[in-house]
Order: C-alpha cells, then structure tokens, then sequence
C-alpha cells in the first residue's frame, strides 16, 4: 500500500500559495491578469500528443470541456500510432508535450530510450490500471496464474515462450519484468520479449505472435472481450497506486514557454479532477474517449474497469480497491520524486544503465514540482504533501521509499545490472 500523508487544508494551502502570486487565488483575477499580458501563456496553441489509452483521459477531456480556454491556451491533442512516434516527435518538436510513459521521460533523459535530451515532468496523469494478459492457449494448457507459468517456462527451453511490452524503458517492459522475476522467470534469459505498439496487442496475441503481453486498458479487456486471453495480474496488484502516465515535454520547452507550461498542467490538473468527481463523469468520459478520434472501440470496453469493476476471463470477478484514479485530492498529479527515482532503479537493475546515476539529482530536474505548484495553486483546492517522497510495498515484499535507491536497485535475486 502506499502511505501519503496530505496535511495541508485547503484553507492552508491557499494562504500559503498566495506566496506563489496573489493571482492564482481568485480565476476572475487570474484571467484578468493574463488578459494583461503579465502572466499569458507565450504559446496559444498546445499540440500534444497521446496514444489510444483509457489513460489519456485527462488530456483528451482537458480540450473536450474546454479547461483549456479558461487557462488561456488551446490544447490540441495529436494521436500516435506508438510511443516511439511519441518520443520522436516530442524531442523534434513537432509536438509540444505529450501523454507519455514515464519510464521513457527518464530514459530519454539518460540516453537509454533514444537520443539524449533534457526532459521535464509537468504532473502524473493517473495511476494504476494496466494489466498483464496471457493468451487463451495457456489457460488451455493448465496455466492461469504466476506460479503455473513459471512451471511452464522451467519445463520449456529458453526463449519458448514470447512476451510483449509497448516500449524497452516503459512502465509496461518495467511491470512485465518485475512480475516475471517475482516468479521466479527471468525476462531476459527464460522468455522472449517483444515491443508491440498498444492498439495492435490483441491482434498480434490473435494470430499467436505472444503468449502474453503488458499494456494499459482497454487492450486487456478487450482480449477478454474477443476471446483471445485473459488477465493474469493488474499493475496494481504489481504496486498498489503506482505511478503510471505522464505529462511530458522538454525542459527546454518549459524554459522557453514557463506561463504555457503552467496554463498546461493546471488544465489537465482540472480535467482530471473533474473525472475522478462522480462515476458519472467517468462514463462520461469512457463515451468520450471510446469514439473514433481517440479509442475507437466500444464504451462499455473502456467503462467497466475505469469504474474499477474487473473480470479477469477465467470466472472471477470484483471491486479493485486500486482501480484507476485520475485525482485523489492531487495525490495522483503531484509529481513525486521517489516515482522517478523507482524506474531508475529498474532501468539500473536491468542493465540499461551501466552505473548508478544521481537517482536524487535526476528526479529533481525531471520532475517540475515548481511548475505543479504554480498549476495546482492555479487551479485551486488541490492539495499537497509535505515530503516529496512516499512510501510503497510491492509484489513481492519490497518496500521502496526513495531511500538507498543503489542499493535497493541491487537487492533483486535476478538482476542484470550489478551484484545483488
């Protein structure tokens, strides 16, 4: 479970940002002000991109309600067809920001998920709701849990069996390898794994190109849907409220466009609370983003499990207590240093990087709490923590808080990236 404490009341929180600048405190006078000029967004026009997920929610409905205009921009939403399109356009430019991965943000940083550049990350986008899919073959073989694929695995030569993750540094390859090794599987040695882009899972697991897969909703419902597998673990169940999407740019993009940034995050900050709101609004939601423009696919595909009602395919069916949150009072959004931190040790654990990095230092330049702040003050009745670290126990017994994270990093009985 992750422990996070939120001591600031509103009323606190308000007084204290008026630190920030008395203009955030009241909408009328904070439009007034940038009407002005003083504090306007440089860039009027926002194009960011996104991939068809559940979880590009709060971008999508940042433009569809127009929380967009009422911060002065207006946000432009791009979809891709992958993320390495994301990653490509993001750092060429040709986007301004985008719904992104966070465990690319911090590998384009380090130069381990393309060409090095200098990232920034505005604010969380969600947590939870991804899942790990196996096909329908293994279940017919017996195997419909952790402890009977890894059965499986042992009694076959290496490499019998594929896996497929969305990106070599992202949450997904980062969830599959760690549910994987907590089994006892190496995902480098005993199993293949393969980068397939989300909407084309469920049709590479048809024609039987994997027998398993990590990727967000509505991709694992919709093998479930479709016949074609079923769910054999959540991220959640991986790492309860873990971190998952992001709103990513370029540091030099903030550095050159501080007010847009700012006018950016605070409208997605909002369109996220208004999601979490009622479940209400996430049917709302699930009909917007099913439509063709963003998922094309069937709302009740997307609406079931952002409601957090799940059926994993072999008869089970229930309530996550950690289904997929947007919000939470800003616990979601904030962006938290040791969430940074947490894949940084997994891009060391598994060889990706060949020395432990900075962990502190990079977070801190990545994660924009600076510009959160100023959005989340903007907004307004947002709250904030009062360290920027929080604490979590995973899977498999571990618990990470952003302390000793060389040392954390090296703790795991499979690792490829250094003496355990």
């Amino acid at each position: 479970m992750s422990k996070t404490s939120f001591p600031l009341s509103r009323r606190r929180f308000l007084t204290g940002s008026a630190l920030l600048g008395g203009s955030y405190l009241v909408p009328g006078l904070m439009n007034s002000v940038w009407a002005a000029g003083s504090d306007a967004p440089e860039k009027k026009s926002v194009r960011v991109g996104f991939i068809p997920l559940t979880d590009c929610a709060p971008v999508v409905m940042a433009a569809v309600k127009g929380f967009d205009k009422k911060y002065g921009i207006s946000l432009v939403p791009s979809k891709e067809a992958s993320w390495a399109a994301v990653r490509d356009k993001l750092t060429s430019g040709e986007l301004d920001a985008a719904h992104m991965l966070y465990g690319m943000l911090y590998g384009l940083q380090l130069g381990v998920a393309g060409p090095q550049h200098d990232m920034a990350n505005l604010m969380t986008l969600n947590q939870n709701g991804q899942a790990i899919t196996l096909s329908n073959q293994l279940k017919e073989a017996g195997v419909t849990d952790a402890a009977g694929l890894q059965k499986k695995v042992s009694a076959s030569p290496a490499g019998t069996y594929t896996f497929a993750h969305t990106f070599p540094t992202s949450t997904h390859a980062m969830w599959l390898y760690y549910w994987l090794a907590s089994t006892g599987i190496d995902p480098f040695a005993d199993v293949r794994t393969v980068v397939v882009p989300p909407p084309q899972m469920v049709m590479n697991m048809m024609i039987g190109n994997m027998s398993g897969y990590c990727v967000g909703e509505p991709w694992n419902q919709r093998a479930i849907a479709e016949q074609v597998g079923f769910t054999a673990e959540t991220s959640q169940g991986i790492w309860p409220d873990h971190p998952e999407k992001i709103l990513g740019t370029r540091a030099a993009w903030v550095n050159e466009n501080p007010n847009t940034a700012r006018a950016l995050t605070a409208a997605v900050l909002e369109a996220a609370r208004w999601i979490d709101a009622s479940d209400e609004n996430r049917k709302k939601t699930a009909s917007v983003i099913a439509g063709r423009a963003w998922l094309n696919t069937k709302p009740d595909i997307i609406e079931g499990r952002m409601l957090g009602y799940y059926e994993n395919g072999l008869g089970k069916s229930w309530q996550d207590p950690h289904g997929m949150r947007f919000f939470n009072d800003g616990e979601v959004n904030f962006p938290w240093l040791s969430d940074g931190m947490w894949f940084l040790t997994q891009q060391k654990r598994w060889g990706l990087l060949q020395e432990d990095p900075d962990y502190l230092a990079v977070a801190r330049q990545i994660n924009r709490i600076d510009i959160y702040k100023a959005a989340a003050a903007a907004v307004g009745n947002v709250s904030l923590p009062q360290s920027e670290m929080r604490s979590s126990t995973l899977i498999d017994g571990k618990v990470w808080d952003g302390s000793k994270p060389a040392q954390y990093a090296a703790s795991f009985a499979i690792n490829k990236g250094g003496q355990k």
